[in-house]
């Protein structure tokens, strides 16, 4: 798979220099104005004739190329297989926790002597605003 995204990109870059020097080889529309009104369309791809000559015809089908190289590196970016292995090596597998028995703590002496009592005859405490 690897393989096949690294020739993809060498033609995609291959393909993207091509169509640069064929743009950069073609005259402009306006290269022809001082030969008169319509003088120079014969040679364009609109033009009078409706013919374009072989560096536009090479360009249109270039940058279908590139455009077709874009779209399969984009899939290919976003469709990786996965790397290798069956169904079982898709599970999950937890690491298994040795269940070791928690070291006694000291529980501190629940006894009721620390707590101090109600007042036997119903009074509040001294310390309880009134």
């Amino acid at each position: 798979m690897e393989m096949l995204i690294n020739i993809v990109i060498g033609a995609h870059v291959l393909v993207a220099l091509v169509i640069i020097g064929l743009v950069l080889l073609q005259h402009g529309k306006g290269a022809d104005m001082g030969s008169g009104f319509g003088g120079g369309s014969s040679g364009s791809l609109f033009g009078a004739t409706g013919s374009a000559n072989f560096l536009s015809r090479a360009t249109a089908v270039l940058a279908t190329v590139f455009f077709l190289t874009s779209l399969g590196l984009a899939y290919l970016a976003t469709n990786k297989p996965k790397t290798g292995g069956g169904v079982l090596d898709a599970v999950k597998t937890q690491p298994a926790v040795a269940l070791e028995k928690a070291p006694e703590k000291a529980v501190p002496d629940k006894s009721t002597a620390d707590i101090p009592k109600a007042p036997a005859d119903g009074s509040k405490a001294k310390d309880v605003p009134q």
